[in-house]
């Protein structure tokens, strides 16, 4: 094992002890399954393998749902990475990536490198499909918001808050936010499974 294996692998185990108590949806699997994602969309797209895989752990390391509201990714990500003496450079490229990356900052964030983009995309990819389906439904268990209400149309961007009205207000826009070509494929099955899904819901709710 090299010495950026080593730092991966170290990486990987304190992010996962950090984020033990964080689930909905947003867990270390999460993690998990962006760092695998990102290092495939790598193999088709380039940038630098260590700076992705590094911020791919790191991107939900201080999520702000877990910290009163407060996004505290890259604090944390610039003392991870420091304790392990990871160099300046790839510790702010990494820190300013995890800062830049979220949903809901996206109209005000800096402008990501291609690493940062590969990330992002990654990470938007596990909000679609089956698992983006079964974290919705975490997500509102555990804040108490139902999947749907009866009489509601879910594509009312003007009516309550639901999970599946969270499919029309953000998952259904991610596919044309995405950086690159091997997202946008994988993104267009996904988000076809969740329009299929959703339609065989809504008529069974209907009989």
């Amino acid at each position: 094992m090299n010495h950026s294996e080593t730092i991966i692998r170290r990486v990987a185990d304190i992010v996962s002890q950090r984020m033990a108590d964080q689930q909905a949806g947003h867990g270390f699997d999460h993690v998990r399954r962006v760092h695998r994602t990102a290092c495939d969309i790598q193999k088709h797209m380039g940038g630098d393998r260590f700076t992705i895989e590094l911020a791919a752990l790191l991107h939900d390391v201080g999520d702000a749902k877990f910290h009163d509201g407060v996004e505290r990714s890259a604090e944390f990500s610039r003392e991870i990475l420091g304790d392990l003496k990871v160099d300046p450079a790839t510790i702010e490229h990494v820190a300013h990536i995890v800062d830049n990356l979220s949903f809901r900052k996206h109209a005000t964030a800096d402008e990501l490198s291609l690493e940062g983009k590969v990330v992002q995309d990654a990470d938007r990819l596990d909000a679609l499909g089956a698992i983006g389906i079964v974290r919705t439904i975490e997500y509102g268990a555990t804040v108490g918001q139902p999947f749907h209400i009866a009489g509601n149309d879910p594509s009312d961007l003007n009516g309550p808050k639901t999970g599946a009205g969270h499919f029309y207000q953000k998952l259904f826009r991610l596919r044309d936010l995405l950086h690159t070509d091997p997202a946008r494929q994988i993104a267009t099955d996904r988000e076809q499974f969740m329009k299929t899904f959703l339609a065989q819901f809504l008529s069974e709710m209907a009989d």
